[in-house]
């Protein structure tokens, strides 16, 4: 709900209808395919004490987790160089972040979320089965999958490990590049109130960054096995549970056009209401 109501405001107020908040609009939208894919069934193991899952359906939910991930880090990459361009170059930067060019960006950033997980799920779809059928995990992860697999996963670990190195450290790299070149031409601002407004700009985003990626680098930047199962389960509740329930909470919060555009539609409800 706070995803959805982050994309309504972001499409009916033209007030934010800038780059910044076109990109928020999509990472809250794949934030909503990755919650429903997993948060529903996870409650739904909670109020039942497990569940049943077919082979089939295992392996697509490990597939729509995948996407929104690899979306994420790419999106997240997108927004860190539309902060540099608005903080760097904020006399050209209507000329350098087009409509076109956000466009483009995001239609690369979901390209590159359906192209990549595929690669892996290529292999992921070849393991075979002939052990426990008793996943314990609350989804469809690719490590508690393999462990139940009878199959050579030495080719899967390999071609894991290299796509997570590519869809979240290649963005995560890029990040902290233009985060140092954004620290750097904050610094030469000459005043402390230019300076704080510059950083403030960009704060919200630094915040998701840190968290989203702390969480992910730890799942998922090993190879399958580094963790034991209850660490990796309380790492997974945080990326899939407490990562995405924040994530909005802290860019409305943070930030003050949205947070004057909730605060004009209460008042606007509430005088509708007493009418």
């Amino acid at each position: 709900m706070e995803n959805l109501l982050v994309i309504i405001l972001v499409i009916v107020t033209e007030a934010l209808h800038c780059p910044m908040y076109f990109f928020l609009s999509q990472l809250s939208l794949s934030e909503i395919l990755f919650t429903t894919n997993i948060v529903p069934n996870l409650l739904r193991l909670v109020l039942f004490g497990g569940g049943n899952v077919s082979v089939l359906g295992c392996k697509i939910q490990f597939f729509v987790l995948c996407v929104p991930t690899v979306t994420q880090c790419i999106l997240l990459a997108a927004m860190s160089f539309d902060r540099h361009a608005a903080i760097s170059n904020p006399l050209h930067y209507t000329s350098i972040v087009t409509f076109k060019v956000q466009l483009h960006v995001v239609i690369f950033c979901w390209l590159s979320g359906f192209m990549v997980p595929l690669v892996v799920f290529v292999f992921f779809n070849q393991l075979q089965f002939c052990r426990s059928n008793i996943i314990d995990h609350f989804y469809c992860d690719i490590s508690p999958v393999m462990e139940l697999s009878c199959s050579d996963t030495s080719t899967l670990e390999l071609v894991t490990s290299l796509a997570s190195t590519l869809a979240i450290l290649s963005p995560c790299f890029f990040i902290i590049g233009t985060y140092i070149s954004i620290i750097v031409t904050i610094l030469r601002i000459p005043s402390s109130c230019g300076r704080q407004k510059a950083f403030s700009t960009c704060s919200s985003h630094l915040a998701v960054v840190c968290m989203y990626y702390g969480t992910l680098i730890s799942m998922y930047i090993y190879l399958p096995g580094n963790h034991s199962v209850n660490a990796n389960k309380y790492l997974s509740l945080l990326y899939t549970f407490v990562t995405p329930l924040f994530n909005p909470i802290i860019y409305c919060l943070r930030n003050q056009n949205i947070r004057q555009v909730i605060r004009k539609y209460f008042i606007f409800v509430g005088m509708g209401g007493g009418l």
